[in-house]
């Protein structure tokens, strides 16, 4: 199981909008040129933020703007919006195990609990963080670039 790269570049949406709404016009574009990928996938995950109700987009004028405060958007909110789970189970069983044998006939009861109790506290964690944080992080190393750039001239 792995968390696609989508749900990343969602968070790197965010930042991007927030540190360069006042300077620049974020298209897809622009946000392609950012993230280093094709502007469709740019569109198909601002869809699906768009569509979860996490922001909204002026077409043709790169409006892309959160709904909410940042520190109401939690990282868990973009992570529902962008990998959304199948029948809300993180992970996917297989199929038919073997009834016939021990282990076959038992597996779920031996797992179900304990892959339930993995998906909750990494969805718990991801609740721990907003986009509040990366644009506090972002702030951060800005200063300190500019600190370090400022002191070899």
């Amino acid at each position: 199981m792995q968390i696609s790269s989508r749900f990343t570049i969602a968070l790197h949406i965010f930042t991007c909008v927030d540190v360069f709404k006042d300077g620049y016009k974020v298209t897809s574009d622009f946000l392609a040129g950012s993230i280093n990928t094709n502007p469709v996938v740019i569109r198909k995950i601002l869809t699906q933020l768009k569509n979860a109700g996490l922001i909204t987009v002026a077409r043709g004028t790169g409006g892309v703007k959160p709904t909410r405060p940042l520190s109401e958007i939690t990282f868990y909110d973009v992570y529902q919006a962008i990998e959304p789970v199948e029948n809300g189970d993180l992970f996917r069983f297989h199929e038919s195990p073997n009834p016939e044998c021990l282990v076959g006939r038992n597996i779920h009861a031996l797992l179900d609990d304990k892959l339930k109790a993995i998906q909750s506290a990494m969805e718990e964690e991801m609740r721990k963080y907003t986009l509040l944080d990366l644009r506090s992080g972002i702030t951060e190393l800005m200063e300190k670039e500019s600190l370090h750039t400022g002191s070899e001239g």
